[in-house]
């Protein structure tokens, strides 16, 4: 017999029950657990990726749409931007709340602008305005775009896997409880007839 065939047979016999009789209706149940949790998550990771990917596709053209009415300025820190430089050519940085300062509709502003980490008191850096002319963070950009749609759907389908393993996992301890009182329902019915053979 080949070796899938031995495989399947006993998924089977797994799954199906082998006709044992002391084989209960939560030995069978519980067989089913695993499978069903894997199948659940086969079909609904499609499901979950599509409409994170929509849900994210949606808030990043909202982003978008928000930022074209942005406008630059720019801006001389009046402190360092405290933390480390990040490297990656310059595509990794850390922004921190930095004192700064702006000339915008021909009024001087002074107040906490989102600088790179490390850059020097007295650089000056580029920030946007919004409407209001209230300092927003960067543009996104394609490349952040991109992470944070990777970012969500790899969320969505861990948060599920985690959800479906607590529930096959619950479903188990369940199940394991109703075995132990089936167990000792038989055994105080067939234990004193054992007991009084003795």
């Amino acid at each position: 017999m080949t070796a899938p065939t031995k495989v399947w047979k006993r998924l089977t016999r797994r799954l199906s029950g082998d006709g044992n009789p002391l084989r209960r209706r939560e030995d069978v149940l519980q067989s089913w657990i695993a499978p069903l949790a894997i199948a659940t998550f086969l079909v609904l990771c499609p499901v979950a990726a599509l409409a994170t990917g929509a849900f994210v596709h949606a808030e990043n053209a909202s982003a978008l749409r928000a930022e074209s009415s942005y406008r630059p300025v720019r801006v001389v820190l009046l402190q360092s931007a405290p933390g480390p430089e990040q490297s990656d050519h310059g595509a990794n940085t850390w922004l921190v709340p930095t004192l700064g300062r702006w000339t915008a509709d021909g009024r001087t502003h002074l107040g906490e602008v989102p600088a790179p980490a490390g850059a020097a008191e007295g650089s000056v850096i580029t920030v946007w305005l919004d409407r209001a002319g209230k300092v927003q963070l960067p543009l996104l950009t394609a490349a952040q775009a991109r992470d944070r749609l990777i970012g969500a759907t790899v969320t969505v389908l861990a948060t599920l896997a985690l959800l479906l393993a607590g529930l096959a996992w619950a479903s188990k301890r369940v199940l394991d409880r109703r075995r132990l009182a089936g167990w000792e329902a038989d055994w105080l019915a067939v234990g004193p007839r054992w007991t009084r053979q003795t």
